[in-house]
């Protein structure tokens, strides 16, 4: 009997012995911080939007040559394409009718300077009044200017190129008879090409000189090229409220003409402005929302209003303040006055 008791005894005390010790009950913290999210600041940052544009192909240098005098052509060499060289004869008009003009008005012209050189003499000598040289004087220089006259319109009887370019128009053919300020060419200065475009002007006036722009020209295939911002117009139209911006190709590629239809990609800096995350804006029937993290690192619900998002970025226009903490990544379950864990990478 004796041995059967001190066999229930320890047996007894080596159950209890191999029992587990009880934990005393999480404190209700402990129990509610089971949520890891991921968090960032808000903070105000430069944002870069990227737009595509259309403009089109034009020529800074374009000259309409145009007629000074009437005539009939008897020489006219270009045609549209081809390439012309600085003082190269665009156009020649029959100008037999004013070099025959010319000679017999330098005849008058000597005839008027002998008779001139005479009547000083006679009045040198007293012998004629002075009213006399005064009208010969005159008659000089009306012969001279007559001379000068007949010169210069004889001049314009020929047509020279101003500059290296090429033929655009040829509006006249050989042996027509043009009146005087015809249009017969057009010439361009292909060194001058560039594209125009209009944009808004929430987008012009945070361009500037130098700003790099990538051009596709529908006519020249899928390629692109590198150009840059050469002028900003300073002006905005009234009407569509927009601004012309000029760019210019670094490499003009063979094949660009006027008039072509371009696609311009420009990245455009805006202001400073207050950027959070996509990932980290919510929005539900009550509007868009975040979760910021509270000092004691308990979620709220703070309602903003979002404005542009650009690449993996959203704007806040109203409901934030640089510096705080808002929820990233980790939404799952997670509510309001909720204690988090905040993961570190």
């Amino acid at each position: 009997m004796y041995w059967y008791k001190l066999f229930i005894f320890y047996s007894l005390f080596f159950i209890t012995a191999c029992q587990p010790a009880t934990s005393p009950p999480p404190k209700s913290a402990e129990r509610e911080a089971n949520y890891t999210v991921e968090v960032t600041a808000v903070k105000s940052q430069i944002l870069t939007k990227t737009e595509s544009y259309t403009g089109d192909v034009k020529a800074r240098r374009s000259v309409r040559i145009f007629t000074q005098e009437a005539g009939k052509i008897i020489t006219l060499p270009y045609y549209e394409g081809d390439s012309v060289k600085t003082g190269s004869v665009l156009l020649q008009l029959d100008d037999a009718l004013l070099k025959a003009q010319l000679n017999k008005m330098q005849a008058t012209y000597h005839q008027v300077q002998v008779n001139s050189k005479r009547v000083h003499l006679l009045t040198a000598k007293k012998m004629i009044a002075e009213e006399e040289a005064l009208r010969a004087e005159t008659e000089e220089e009306i012969a001279k200017a007559d001379v000068e006259l007949l010169t210069t319109r004889l001049s314009y009887t020929q047509i020279t190129v101003p500059f290296h370019g090429i033929v655009t128009a040829r509006l006249v053919e050989l042996g027509d008879i043009v009146t005087a300020n015809a249009h017969i060419y057009t010439v361009i200065d292909p060194n001058s090409l560039f594209i125009e475009v209009s944009l808004p002007e929430y987008a012009a006036t945070q361009l500037k000189l130098q700003d790099k722009a990538t051009i596709r020209i529908d006519a020249l295939g899928t390629s692109t090229w590198q150009g840059k911002i050469s002028r900003l117009h300073p002006t905005i139209d009234l009407n569509t409220r927009l601004s012309k911006v000029e760019i210019t190709l670094n490499s003009p590629p063979n094949g660009l003409k006027i008039g072509q239809f371009a696609r311009i990609t420009l990245d455009t800096l805006l202001q400073p402005k207050l950027a959070i995350p996509y990932a980290g804006l919510r929005r539900d029937r009550e509007g868009e929302f975040v979760f910021l993290i509270t000092p004691d690192k308990r979620t709220k619900r703070q309602a903003v209003r979002s404005g542009l998002r650009l690449a993996d970025l959203v704007e806040i226009t109203d409901g934030l303040t640089e510096g705080q903490l808002i929820v990233t990544r980790g939404f799952l379950g997670l509510q309001p006055d909720k204690i988090v864990q905040i993961a570190h990478p």
